[in-house]
């Protein structure tokens, strides 16, 4: 038996649909003012969400560019 796949072409493989140039410009922004907010946050702020000032800089330190895979979908 064969797998369905096999048969299949390479234009029906799944791909991640593309984002326009404006698409990805605001996902860039909406990143780095998430991060600067996050930053920004006081420590019981912090502790309401369960992260700790620690990993807060860390992820605030990231660049703009190092979005979540999941929000590229």
């Amino acid at each position: 038996m064969t797998h369905a796949t096999a048969s299949c072409p390479a234009s029906c493989s799944p791909q991640k649909p593309h984002l326009s140039l404006l698409s990805r410009l605001r996902l860039l922004w909406t990143v780095r003012r998430q991060r600067n907010q996050l930053a920004a946050l006081d420590e019981r702020a912090l502790r309401d969400i369960g992260v700790t000032r620690a990993e807060a800089d860390a992820e605030a330190r990231r660049g703009f560019w190092s979005a979540p895979s999941h929000w590229l979908r």
